[in-house]
């Protein structure tokens, strides 16, 4: 069976040539007789791997020295409780922007660790907006803001970044990270889960600004804390040595690319050419406000909520794959993360007018 165009909000999409050349050096990784999964992680050899892979991440994100980078497990889900662990004690208040399903999932789980407060919530709009920064009830004595940059699920995006010196920003981008150009020096802490536009599940990346290290409450557990694995180079267990190399591929891919600033350019082009299909049409549509709409993850209904399975049936069979809308929201979903090309998005927007010209 030939490759299809996979929109799936993650695992998602993988770029083609990071997977030729994984499978090529997949049983004998640069003349070692060993496939990389089999390489020990204190060998020189991963050890090359390891620090190529980081050198080319800061490369490609003009990462500041005072900021370290770790490669953890877990998932983005677990920086849900690492972060307020590390940089907030128990009675510290630390402020909440929630932008929907994601963010919600965050503010949950920091409840159980310390004082939360919501400086905005996009509820009035049914998540269908990121919320206006002038109404943001912010705390100056805050540990650090929270905010969820992207939200897969409602397909809202932020496209600027919150100015909230002096607390430190933090920031859940596990899908938007390397989407654009991003000035890693306004944040704190950057948290992203590998599987959407750096690499397969597994992975978890974590940047963060040094002076924040030490914040973490004694009775934290040695493997949640960040400091821990910044001083063993992320090390502390054996980590996911795949995942960490695939991440080092799609990386190098990015760079070879000509950067985030092409990149960015590419996955701006490839939103317009969808967003402008919906809008041009009464057959579909975006409930996002126009502002807030993500370029990575693109939500769209029917006006026959009737013809989603057939039109979900008929994208599989033209090889369009993994459209369905999450099951909070229905419809449909395309994500269009890196590793998508612009011929894919062609592709979809062909068949969505094709699919509306026989039912119309």
């Amino acid at each position: 069976m030939s490759r299809v165009y996979n929109f799936s909000a993650g695992p998602a999409a993988l770029p083609l040539a990071v997977l030729e050349r994984a499978r090529d050096e997949l049983t004998d990784y640069a003349g070692s007789g060993m496939s990389v999964m089999e390489l020990s992680h204190r060998g020189p050899a991963f050890r090359d791997i390891a620090a190529r892979s980081e050198q080319s991440l800061r490369d490609l994100l003009r990462i500041p020295d005072h900021y370290r980078v770790l490669f953890l497990q877990g998932g983005a889900t677990l920086q849900f409780a690492m972060a307020p662990l590390n940089l907030a004690a128990a009675d510290a208040r630390v402020d909440y922007v929630v932008s929907g399903s994601w963010g919600r999932k965050a503010v949950a789980e920091a409840k159980r660790l310390c004082r939360v407060r919501i400086a905005a919530d996009g509820v009035d709009s049914g998540y269908t907006q990121v919320p206006p920064r002038d109404g943001w009830d912010t705390s100056a004595d805050a540990a650090y803001l929270h905010y969820t940059p992207n939200e897969t699920i409602g397909g809202v995006e932020f496209h600027w970044v919150p100015d909230t010196a002096p607390v430190p920003l933090v920031a859940d981008m596990s899908s938007n990270i390397l989407s654009r150009p991003l000035d890693v020096g306004r944040f704190g802490l950057i948290y992203a889960g590998a599987q959407k536009n750096i690499g397969p599940a597994g992975l978890t990346l974590v940047i963060i600004r040094d002076d924040l290290l030490a914040c973490a409450r004694a009775d934290v557990p040695g493997m949640l804390r960040y400091e821990v694995h910044a001083e063993a180079g992320s090390m502390s267990n054996t980590p996911p040595t795949f995942a960490w190399y695939m991440a080092g591929l799609v990386f190098e891919w990015l760079r070879d690319q000509g950067g985030l600033e092409t990149v960015g350019a590419q996955n701006d082009h490839k939103a317009a050419t969808l967003y402008g299909a919906i809008d041009e049409s009464d057959f579909y549509a975006n409930p996002v406000e126009t502002g807030s709409r993500s370029r990575m993850n693109v939500p769209f209904t029917l006006a026959e909520p009737s013809l989603d399975d057939s039109f979900l049936r008929e994208a599989e069979a033209a090889g369009l794959a993994n459209l369905k809308g999450h099951r909070s929201v229905g419809g449909m979903r395309a994500s269009l993360y890196n590793a998508m090309p612009q011929a894919g998005v062609d592709a979809l927007v062909e068949f969505m007018r094709e699919f509306e010209r026989t039912r119309a």
